[in-house]
C-alpha cells in the first residue's frame, strides 16, 4: 500500500535536490524516502530502503503533508526548564569559587554530594548527584580540583619534613 502525499508542488526530483543540501543524515533519509513513496514505491519498500519502520515513514509523510519540506527537519530539543534561577546559579558559583568553611560546612573541598546539600538547604531544589555535576559543568567548572589543604597544617613544618627527606 502506498503513502498518500498531499503536496503537489514539490516533486520527488526536489525532494532528492533538497535531500543533498539537508543539514543532517536524518533529514536527507526522511527526504528520500518520501520521494520513493511519491514514486509509488510500496510504504514497506520505501522504509526498507531508508532504514525506518512503516509506521515512522507514515508518520513522517503526515508531517511534510502539514508543513511541506522544513517539517523533515529535525526539531530543536528545549530539553525541562532550569530548576535554578540565573541569581540563583551565580550565588552557587560564587559558593564554588569561595571554596567551604571547614568549620560551618564541615568538609575542606565540596564534592558534588556536598553541594547538593548546600543547593537543597539554600535553594530548596533537591538535584540528583549527576545533575549538579552537569550544573557545575554548565557554569565552567571541572571535575578536577586541586588537593584539598587541611585547615590545620603547618607550612614551616612541612617545608622542614621536605628539606629532610630524601630525594628519589
Amino acid at each position: 500500500m502506498t503513502v498518500k502525499i498531499m503536496r503537489g508542488e514539490v516533486s520527488a526530483d526536489d525532494l532528492r535536490r533538497a535531500a543533498t543540501r539537508a543539514r543532517t543524515p536524518a533529514a536527507a533519509r526522511r527526504m528520500l524516502a518520501i520521494a520513493l513513496a511519491f514514486e509509488g514505491v510500496s510504504r514497506r519498500e520505501a522504509a526498507r530502503q531508508c532504514g525506518m519502520d512503516r509506521q515512522t515513514l507514515r508518520d513522517w509523510v503526515h508531517r511534510f503533508n502539514a508543513e511541506g519540506l522544513s517539517g523533515l527537519d529535525d526539531r530543536r530539543r528545549t530539553g525541562s526548564a532550569r530548576r535554578l534561577t540565573r541569581e540563583q546559579e551565580a550565588a552557587l558559583e560564587r559558593i564554588v569559587r569561595d571554596g567551604p568553611d571547614h568549620e560551618r560546612d564541615g568538609v575542606v573541598r565540596w564534592r558534588r554530594v556536598d553541594l547538593k546539600a548546600v543547593i537543597k538547604q539554600r535553594f530548596e531544589v533537591d538535584y540528583h548527584v549527576r545533575t549538579v555535576g552537569k550544573v557545575l559543568h554548565r557554569l565552567g567548572f571541572s571535575h578536577i580540583s586541586t588537593r584539598a589543604r587541611h585547615p590545620k597544617a603547618d607550612e614551616e613544618t612541612q617545608e622542614a619534613f621536605k628539606k629532610t627527606s630524601p630525594s628519589w
